[in-house]
């Protein structure tokens, strides 16, 4: 039998799970042990076919608007928020509903709600369609929220009052393309309001930092997460900026072996709402055809934890 070439991985930490993935995940499961299945879910509960594949074994009935739900059924409301609408129905229809949203987009909603009755013109920095957009622009009424994506929206959006405008951010963008953006406007609107901290959540910030210390070195870049997970595309799209190959795969069956061909050098992580089990998966599929040397590359020590709702504490 021929020996495996070596390769080695660069394993970047922090990867995977975030503190708001976690507790989103784990507000399903207790809603599945306190009610009993079925537990409606509105919206995937975070961007991962293997966590949803998961929670629906368990129980969880996965829809897209609440009129797809019974009333005498718990309901719950994904990680990335919902616009006000949707909670008022629940509770028109006097249905249990439990709020997922992850505590860092509520502090975006609050922060837009601030804005909104101080007078000012509203920009929200994200893309479109996604749902966190959708339930950040649904805090406030139609037309109170301005979408921009890019720079070019930066420099063509008129504002009715340049000394009057604000900006809020989705969590999940790129840390890069989004400063640019904040830059554009800040150039242009130089008395803009600014979240007192970055809206980029931790997480996100963090994992593409630990991106950009194995990118260097690795000669591919295998990125695990779904292809709809905003925070997945973007250590992606930072791992090519900073010169390695990088691949989006939702799991060791999506690797192509032909991308490792010739490659000593190989960096992996996960997105936020990837769990732990799939990088072990693409380890020892590695493993199956390479002399495999593990390095974990830690650029950060991650401690935040969020509560349960009280309905399912303790």
């Amino acid at each position: 039998m021929p020996s495996r070439p070596p390769l080695t991985v660069l394993l970047a930490s922090p990867r995977g799970f975030c503190a708001g993935v976690d507790r989103a995940i784990q507000i399903v499961e207790r809603a599945i042990e306190k009610h009993g299945a079925p537990v409606y879910v509105r919206h995937e509960i975070v961007h991962n076919r293997h966590v949803v594949d998961r929670l629906k074994a368990m129980g969880a009935v996965f829809v897209e608007e609440l009129s797809e739900c019974p009333t005498d059924r718990p309901v719950v409301f994904s990680a990335h928020g919902v616009p006000k609408a949707v909670p008022a129905e629940a509770r028109a229809r006097k249905m249990i509903y439990l709020d997922a949203t992850c505590p860092l987009v509520s502090k975006v909603h609050v922060e837009a709600e601030r804005h909104y009755a101080a007078g000012r013109e509203i920009l929200l920095i994200g893309h479109e369609g996604h749902p966190e957009v959708v339930g950040t622009m649904g805090q406030l009424p139609q037309g109170a929220v301005a979408l921009i994506e890019t720079v070019a929206d930066a420099q063509a959006f008129q504002p009715r009052d340049p000394a009057n405008v604000a900006f809020v951010t989705q969590t999940t963008l790129s840390v890069d393309d989004t400063a640019e953006i904040v830059e554009a406007l800040r150039t242009r609107f130089p008395a803009i309001a600014a979240p007192h901290k970055e809206d980029i959540c931790y997480a996100t910030t963090n994992r593409q930092e630990a991106v950009k210390a194995i990118a260097a070195r690795a000669e591919v870049l295998l990125v695990i997460g779904s292809a709809n997970s905003s925070n997945s595309v973007r250590l992606a799209e930072v791992g090519r900026r900073a010169g390695a190959r990088a691949y989006l795969i939702d799991d060791a069956g999506s690797l192509d072996p032909a991308w490792l061909a010739g490659v000593s050098t190989v960096g992996v992580t996960a997105g936020a709402s990837a769990p732990e089990v799939l990088v072990e998966g693409l380890i020892d599929r590695l493993g199956q055809a390479f002399a495999v040397t593990v390095e974990e590359i830690d650029t950060a020590r991650e401690t935040v934890t969020f509560k349960l709702p009280r309905a399912l504490a303790g």
